[in-house]
This record gives C-alpha cells, sequence and structure tokens, in this order.
C-alpha cells in the first residue's frame, strides 16, 4: 500500500468537499438574497394597487 498516496487523495477528497460546501453556500446566499428581492417587488407592486387600483385590472392583447 502506498500511504503518502493514500493520505493525499484523501487530502484532495476533503478539499474538494470543503470547496463544494462553500460553493452550495454562496449559491444559497444569492439565493436568500434573490427572494427578499422578489418579495419587496411584490410588496410595492400591492403598494401601488392599493392607490390606483385600477392599474394593471385591463389587459388588451392583439391575435
Amino acid at each position: 500500500m502506498d500511504i503518502a498516496g493514500v493520505s493525499t487523495a484523501l487530502s484532495n477528497v476533503s478539499l474538494q468537499s470543503k470547496v463544494g460546501t462553500a460553493v452550495l453556500a454562496k449559491a444559497l446566499d444569492t439565493e436568500e438574497e434573490l427572494g427578499h428581492g422578489l418579495v419587496d417587488m411584490i410588496d410595492s407592486a400591492a403598494m401601488e394597487r392599493s392607490v390606483n387600483p385600477n392599474v394593471g385590472s385591463n389587459f388588451d392583447m392583439l391575435v
């Protein structure tokens, strides 16, 4: 058995696991920020509808 090779391989697997976890954590943070932005947009649209209820209630479409 090659102890040095096994040790290096285990170290690489550990590093890859840590990097993967860090990337997933960053992606989760980004998605959370996007979700908050979406909620803010929905809230601002609700505010516009409460002030001007007729905006967006009609949709004209020509085909």
